[in-house]
């Protein structure tokens, strides 16, 4: 099955929205994929206003997320593979959701030289 993520964030989204308040998400910017202004990550990470006022052309797809906006006055676009969002909240009171990290594009582990694991879908032991 394919990632609930975006259907998630989609929908928090909207939610926050209808209950008027401020929809903020947090990005991991290490990803060389996401494309952030430089200068204003902090830490590896950036909280960004996804308030219709405040942005143009947002667009929330299953592989990322997309909108204009302007930063110290520059017109700028972002883009944002959902593997990068790491939260969805509203600014004024804190409720949405954070999500768990996500694999990159790398080498598995099971991909790895020496591996004799059956490649494909298994099952797991959770206790």
């Amino acid at each position: 099955m394919t990632s609930s993520k975006p259907y998630l964030v989609r929908a928090l989204y909207e939610w926050i929205l209808d209950n008027d308040t401020t929809p903020y998400i947090l990005v991991d910017t290490s990803s060389d994929q996401a494309l952030i202004p430089p200068g204003i990550a902090n830490d590896g990470k950036v909280v960004l206003n996804l308030a219709p006022q405040a942005i143009q052309n947002l667009e929330m797809t299953n592989d990322h997320v997309s909108f204009s906006a302007r930063f110290h006055g520059v017109a700028e676009d972002i883009y944002c593979p959902i593997a990068s969002l790491m939260a969805i909240y509203a600014r004024e009171n804190g409720e949405g959701m954070m999500f768990p990290a996500e694999e990159t594009d790398t080498e598995s582990d099971s991909d790895k030289p020496g591996d004799d694991r059956p490649k494909g879908p298994t099952l797991k032991v959770i206790k």
